[in-house]
């Protein structure tokens, strides 16, 4: 034996815990084969330099999770090398390690949808979810390989584990092992101090995500560098919604003006129709791509390329957020979602000013329909904050054989009973109407198997058929009374898997297509400058003469010259301003960068050649973001000064 006490209790320990930094490698490797097309990665050599600060997150996730272990491991009771304590600590061990690990596979998947890795905001996300068994069993059956990929993973780990035994040693209490055993206590609890927090020095606070961008050429490399674990553990008690103080209030009044009344249209109360269509990328639609220089592209649209013909559209126009729900708090309330989103924060629960309460002001009805159970995505709560007349779901659709089997009804039905409804209602109505068919996982139905174009990647087919939905849609409304009297409003929630490696640029990440028609096309056109979500609340209110001042952080797209067309989103770690012929990333307290406009893919940081327009576009995203972190901290989200 050993002279050193414990000295095989140590060794067994060390090799326990450098089996989690090996499998953690090699979910970082299967995490990038998973996502290839959309990290760029210039060869073998420069993604070993991304693994290998990536141990230092990895480090970070390992000591959180093995807090416990740790300590039971090290711990002086006599009996630490008995049968039953070593089989205590198997299964702890594998209980918390595997746990977390898996989050890591999630994210070979959902990547795609979100470009960043899973944090706190991402679990909020299945709250109101009340299928949650239905969902991981299709996510199990679409994905299988990844689960497949995890229990191999798993079993081979457990594996390793078992063939270091510590064997049955019966210790003496005595001054020398209780000794060796608190200074080695003491030696490891300091040498994990200092791995959760990233290093030694004083000055330094514990690494967090921003951290993982100080190694990468480009922004989608941080998340080579990252475990989702990581990620996840960084957000799960934090809230960035935190004030700052970056300008003098003179220089924020100067820049931003978010209380907006507009006198050029004569007041009239037509219907609103707002289709927030699910996942529905502006990479789909050939309209939204006439002068792009996509070799073999291919629209997936007919019906909305089409209606584009004859309506106002905008082809350079950006999501405020990255989910669904974010995608409904822009459009309808004109709140964009940052580094957490704003619905899943200490903060909704106020008195917020929208095109709900503005048009209810004015006598509309308003109505949500969303085809899934009701309450799913926390569209139900959220709407209930707006003030919504009325919601329509699954349970007021009330016929379960339109059903998907997954997420909710089929979107053509569902788009017909919304039809009908709406001539139910009295005139004038704002409804919003949120699809649901291209949602993962991507099917048609039966009948309509082989009628649309499968496509390159998986959502391509569901495209298809929402826009046949869509069509038949207006098949039906056009006999309506309300129909002629109505502006109608296309817009997605936020983009979906990419097809075309030019959407897979850094800047063209988050874009989405913004259409407005009214059967009398009044507005027609192609408009490509700088447009948003946010965008569109000020628009519709801009476009029926709207004559009372309302709070909105977007502008009118059709005749706002007060403000520059500009887009504000949150991505790779960064806030990202766009306007004019630059694009600004801020990291919240200064400029980091600044790119050419049509500099997508973040190739060329000119942010050592500034000019006067750069530094003006880092005071407007600093007035944004400083304005915005007031209002809704002080819960003045509405036309309060």
């Amino acid at each position: 034996m050993h002279k050193f006490p414990r000295y095989k209790e140590y060794k067994a320990l060390f090799y326990r815990i450098l089996l989690a930094y090996l499998f953690y490698m090699i979910a970082r490797i299967l995490f990038y084969t998973y996502n290839s097309g959309l990290i760029k990665v210039d060869g073998v050599w420069e993604f070993i330099s991304l693994a290998f600060h990536g141990l230092a997150f990895d480090t970070t996730t390992i000591l959180y999770t093995n807090a416990l272990f740790i300590v039971f491991s090290v711990i002086p009771v006599l009996k630490n090398t008995s049968k039953g304590y070593q089989k205590f600590l198997f299964y702890l061990y594998f209980t918390t390690n595997l746990l977390m690990y898996a989050t890591n596979f999630i994210d070979f998947i959902y990547y795609r949808y979100t470009f960043s890795r899973s944090t706190r905001a991402s679990l909020d996300t299945l709250e109101n979810e009340s299928n949650k068994g239905l969902l991981l069993w299709n996510f199990l059956t679409n994905y299988w390989h990844v689960f497949l990929l995890f229990f191999v993973a798993a079993f081979v780990w457990i594996q390793l584990y078992k063939r270091y035994k510590v064997n049955a040693i019966k210790e003496k209490s005595s001054v020398k092992y209780y000794g060796t055993s608190v200074v080695g206590f003491l030696l490891i609890a300091v040498l994990c101090i200092g791995g959760i927090r990233g290093d030694f020095k004083k000055s330094t606070r514990p690494i967090n995500i921003l951290d993982a961008s100080r190694y990468v050429k480009n922004s989608g490399q941080a998340d080579i560098v990252l475990n989702t674990p990581f990620a996840i553990i960084r957000t799960w008690n934090t809230n960035s919604f935190k004030k700052i103080n970056l300008l003098s209030k003179a220089e924020v009044d100067t820049l931003l003006h978010p209380i907006k009344q507009y006198s050029i249209n004569p007041s009239t109360k037509p219907n609103i129709v707002i289709f927030i269509l699910e996942s529905f990328g502006r990479e789909y639609s050939g309209a939204f791509n006439k002068n792009t220089t996509i070799p073999n592209f291919v629209s997936y649209t007919p019906f909305v390329d089409s209606l584009a013909n004859h309506s106002l559209i905008f082809t350079n126009a950006y999501a405020n957020g990255w989910k669904s729900i974010h995608g409904m708090s822009s459009v309808i309330s004109g709140i964009p979602s940052f580094k957490d989103a704003f619905t899943s924060s200490p903060y909704p629960k106020q008195k917020i000013e929208s095109l709900v309460s503005t048009l209810k002001s004015i006598g509309y009805d308003t109505s949500f329909f969303h085809g899934a159970p009701n309450g799913s995505m926390g569209f139900l709560g959220f709407g209930n904050i707006l003030g919504y007349d009325h919601y329509y779901g699954k349970t007021e659709y009330n016929k379960d054989e339109d059903f998907d089997g997954v997420w909710g009804i089929w979107d053509e039905p569902f788009f017909q009973f919304f039809s009908k409804t709406l001539t139910t209602k009295k005139q004038p109505f704002m409804a919003t109407l949120f699809s649901v068919s291209s949602h993962e996982p991507y099917k048609v139905p039966e009948k309509y198997k082989n009628k649309f174009p499968k496509g390159t990647v998986n959502i391509h087919e569901s495209i298809g058929y929402t826009d046949y939905a869509l069509k038949q849609f207006f098949n039906s409304a056009k006999k309506q009374p309300w129909y002629n009297n109505t502006i109608f409003v296309f817009v997605a929630d936020h983009c979906n898997t990419i097809a075309y490696d030019e959407y897979k640029k850094e800047f063209n990440k988050h874009t989405v297509p913004i259409l407005f028609y009214t059967p009398n096309e009044k507005y027609k056109g192609i408009n490509t400058d700088w447009a948003q979500q946010i965008d569109i609340y000020p628009t519709l209110l801009d476009m029926i003469g709207y004559k009372k001042p309302f709070r909105s952080w977007g502008r009118s797209l059709i005749g706002d010259d007060t403000i520059a067309p500009f887009v504000v989103k949150y991505s790779a770690n960064v806030y990202q301003f766009m306007s004019g012929n630059y694009i600004c990333t801020f990291d919240g307290k200064k400029a980091v960068g600044f790119y050419d406009k049509n500099d997508k893919a973040m190739e060329h940081n000119l942010i050592n050649k500034r000019n006067a327009e750069m530094d003006n576009l880092e005071k407007r995203c600093k007035a944004f973001v400083q304005d915005y972190m007031e209002r809704i901290i002080d819960k003045r989200l509405t036309t309060v000064k």
